[in-house]
């Protein structure tokens, strides 16, 4: 079988499609089926694909021609890219998360939260997102009565430098402070001034241990928000670019995340410490846990 999937990513284009496609390649390894990995990027994308085979090129200059399965996973791709797929594939597969544009025949996956479609192919809401293999046993961790570690992740290149002004913002709180900091920030020095836990460039498996390790999370409100819940750690999520608005307002909905602002809100820092305070109470974490856990099982991309 012939499966190719394409996708963006690296400094250019952040790094949440890369992660969810890169699921999506290991589910069909378990199958013994080694897809085509093809990202229009650049090597800022080696941590979170590493031991995956991949190339990176500018796909939509690529010509396709009897391909079993072809899957999508694109913000900037137009619908004559996905017209050309849609005629020259056996089955061709677009991830989506806003309804971007009126897809061509194919199937429609969109795993965000509470996401709904009135298209008849199409797979839709949390049971389809695609985590990272390390994600798809876990356990979940346990609400302690106070918290002690605090996990900040605001994506694989802090767009907005937010960083080094939230560890400033929480210098005097008592509890460890995990960073994660990703191989494209250009932001490290500012960092690294702080006395703090920092994680260079994890890869799934230990960004799986920062997150079982800690009682909350502060994170941006892309794709890491759905691995943080399906281990249960209670969020602080903080929006960093508009795409994330639906996102942001289905998981609130759905009673998981506690949303702080947008990184350019005047009151950010406010609005962090006093969501931070409301989440000491223990049984409002475990609610929030109950919460996310419900939604995600870390089978989607198996699905």
């Amino acid at each position: 079988m012939n499966v190719i999937i394409l996708t963006e990513g690296g400094k250019d284009y952040g790094f949440g499609h890369v992660a969810r496609c890169s699921s999506i390649y290991q589910a069909f390894r378990k199958f013994c089926i080694t897809p085509q990995f093809i990202v229009n990027g650049d090597k800022s994308i080696d941590a979170i694909l590493q031991n995956i085979d991949y190339t990176i090129y500018d796909w939509q200059n690529m010509e396709f021609a009897d391909d079993d399965i072809v899957i999508i996973d694109s913000y900037h791709a137009p619908l004559e890219f996905y017209q050309k797929i849609a005629k020259t594939t056996a089955l061709a597969i677009y991830i989506d998360d806003n309804n971007r544009i009126d897809y061509p025949d194919g199937t429609v996956v969109n795993g965000t939260i509470l996401a709904t479609t009135k298209r008849k192919d199409a797979l839709y809401g949390s049971k389809y997102i695609p985590l990272r293999q390390d994600f798809w046993n876990t356990k979940i961790i346990d609400v302690n009565d106070e918290i002690r570690n605090v996990l900040i992740t605001l994506g694989g290149n802090d767009l907005r430098n937010l960083t080094p002004k939230i560890l400033n913002l929480l210098k005097n709180e008592d509890f460890t402070k995990k960073v994660i900091i990703g191989n494209s920030f250009d932001n490290v020095g500012e960092i690294e001034e702080f006395d703090d836990e920092l994680i260079y460039s994890p890869d799934s498996r230990q960004m799986l241990e920062a997150m079982e390790s800690t009682d909350l999370a502060i994170s941006s409100a892309g794709q890491t928000l759905y691995e943080l819940a399906r281990v249960g750690v209670p969020t602080i999520a903080v929006g960093v670019v508009d795409n994330q608005i639906n996102n942001i307002k289905n998981w609130q909905k759905q009673g998981f995340i506690e949303f702080a602002g947008f990184w350019d809100d005047e009151d950010l820092g406010e609005n962090i410490l006093a969501k931070l305070e409301l989440l000491k109470d223990p049984d409002l974490r475990k609610e929030k846990q109950n919460r996310a856990i419900s939604a995600v099982d870390g089978k989607g991309s198996l699905r």
